[in-house]
């Protein structure tokens, strides 16, 4: 039996759908990025990328918590 995927990382395969581009990709991009607060991260894949507020910011508090 496998368990549903919780929490930020359940928007993934519909980032990567909707982006066309896998999730490292946008990690990368953000690891160029981490003086940046939370919400400015957010703001900013979504006015430089195009990404919506749910999918950025899931993909920012994921790499967050990867990061403690």
């Amino acid at each position: 039996m496998t368990d549903k995927v919780k929490g930020p990382a359940s928007y993934f395969p519909s980032t990567e759908k909707t982006y066309g581009k896998p999730m490292q990709h946008w990690f990368d991009l953000l690891a160029s990025k981490l003086e940046l607060k939370h919400m400015e991260q957010v703001e900013w894949l979504k006015t430089e990328h195009g990404m919506g507020h749910g999918h950025a910011n899931a993909v920012v508090h994921y790499l967050k918590q990867q990061q403690k």
